[in-house]
């Protein structure tokens, strides 16, 4: 629910409905070749690490091993980092939206938050999850189960309730054939502007890896969340039974269920969906904010009023909350591990856990780091864009590294587990490994035109900036002292 709602209204901008719903079961199949790949990685290496103990074992020779570690882990701690960014940015976002249309709307007199109070909520959300993460395992638990819950009621509540309460209604013909290239960015290539639409679905679907990390402390078994930013949290033990099937059914069960659910929820959504130019305009009362304005009109002009509509964007603010609760979960549970084997500064720190068994000092790390990440949004909208593109580039490159390890260097010295390709393993493994590479180029590519030093897409500079500092890092300190992650099976 949180990635398709937040970014709905690029979906409309970069092509309207026919983009999302046929652009949506491109990305969701592509998706499920990469967590088939990553599926049977985990089938034959199912330990706390996930995705850098994978490529550490992936690579045999003693060098190659620990620097394929270090590189697949930083990006996919920065990467998890930048989700808990964006996520909890964008309920910042959407509080705003919802405390204008209470109060009026913009045509309305409504109050309209600035960027400080937006990085004030955005503040103050980091900090409950922060508290919530620092509570006993068992409660964290609960929490985790009953965001499941709500999620996936919300999702079909929603994708029911709106377009039955709309007193308009899009056609078939227009939900599954109009094309929006009305985008005022100066984009008009027809293509181009359905690619740019992709980076929605995208975007949505990850987070899959979850199932993939089963930390083990002593006796702290530490409960994760199975997750895409559709369906949040799937709760499930850390040290799973028979952990070589059940966790690449983990990976497989969230991409699954996110795209069948979520096509769901599209449809549902753009069935209310009759003016684009209009939904996408500043000077609407939500704003500009296309899906509240969605949710806002289907209830007043049918009642009157807009409560109702509020009262949805409320249910979506408590998905959202859940899934930034679970990002942060994610995030220590991932800085854990990787301190645990001397990857981080201050390593011996953060890997520490309190008499509950919590790692507090890797839940607010997770929590501060986030906060800053943010900050850029002070300066330049840009800059932030660039700053939370990490989020998707940099998990999937995480994703892709082992995949492109098992392909290659461990092509012919490869043991699968109970769950394997068989024959078909390298090919869907290529396939995953180009397909990060073509998103990777997407997320990249400007999305305004003409390009100026307001307009210019820096997710390039962001990752590539990325890059340097990790691959620096080792060659001038890491390659003497980090030997890889500790064989934990």
């Amino acid at each position: 629910m949180t990635g398709l709602t937040t970014l709905y209204g690029t979906g409309l901008r970069f092509g309207g409905p026919a983009s999302m719903v046929y652009g949506w079961l491109v990305v969701g199949a592509m998706t499920m070749v990469v967590g088939l790949s990553m599926a049977e990685i985990c089938s034959a290496f199912p330990t706390s690490g996930g995705l850098y103990f994978w490529s550490a074992r992936l690579c045999h020779t003693h060098w190659a091993a620990p620097f394929a570690a270090w590189l697949t882990g930083w990006f996919n701690i920065v990467g998890q980092w930048a989700v808990t960014t964006s996520v909890d940015f964008s309920l910042a976002q959407l509080i705003q939206v919802i405390i204008l249309l209470s109060t009026g709307g913009k045509n309305g007199g409504g109050y309209e938050a600035s960027k400080y109070v937006v990085i004030a909520f955005h503040g103050g959300i980091l900090l409950l999850h922060g508290i919530i993460n620092s509570l006993p395992i068992s409660l964290l638990s609960f929490l985790g189960q009953l965001a499941a819950i709500w999620n996936v009621v919300g999702v079909f509540v929603l994708m029911i309730l709106i377009p039955s309460v709309a007193t308009e209604r899009a056609s078939m013909k227009f939900v599954f054939t109009s094309f929006n290239t009305d985008n005022e960015e100066g984009i008009n290539s027809r293509l181009y502007i359905f690619l740019l639409g992709l980076l929605m679905s995208q975007y949505t679907l990850t987070g899959y890896d979850a199932s993939a990390h089963m930390v083990k402390h002593g006796d702290w078994l530490y409960n994760l969340h199975t997750s895409t930013q559709l369906v949040d949290s799937l709760p499930v033990q850390e040290e799973t039974k028979d952990a070589e099937r059940n966790g690449p059914k983990g990976i497989i069960s969230a991409i699954g269920i996110s795209i069948i659910v979520g096509w769901g929820y599209i449809l549902g959504i753009s069935f209310a969906v009759t003016d684009i130019p209009f939904l996408l305009s500043d000077d609407n009362d939500a704003g500009g904010y296309a899906i509240a304005e969605i949710f806002y009109l289907a209830f007043k002009r049918r009642y009157g009023n807009g409560v109702g509509g509020i009262i949805c964007l409320g249910i979506v603010a408590v998905a959202v909350f859940f899934c930034g609760m679970s990002s942060v979960t994610n995030n220590s549970r991932m800085t854990y591990a990787f301190s645990r084997d001397g990857a981080m500064p201050l390593s011996s720190l953060w890997h520490k856990v309190n008499k509950q068994e919590v790692p507090i000092y890797a839940v607010w790390l997770s929590v501060f780091i986030s906060f800053c990440m943010a900050l850029t949004s002070l300066g330049s909208t840009v800059a932030f864009e660039a700053m939370v593109s990490i989020a998707t580039i940099g998990l999937y490159i995480a994703y892709a590294l082992p995949i492109f390890f098992r392909v290659t260097l461990a092509r012919k010295t490869f043991v699968p587990g109970p769950y394997n390709l068989g024959r078909y393993g390298i090919i869907v493994g290529w396939i995953a490994v180009l397909w990060v590479v073509t998103i990777s180029i997407l997320f990249s590519l400007p999305v305004s035109y003409p390009i100026t030093i307001e307009t210019l897409n820096y997710t390039p500079v962001a990752v590539g900036c990325l890059l340097l500092l990790v691959v620096s890092y080792w060659i001038f300190s890491a390659r003497h002292w980090f030997k890889g992650p500790i064989t934990n099976i």
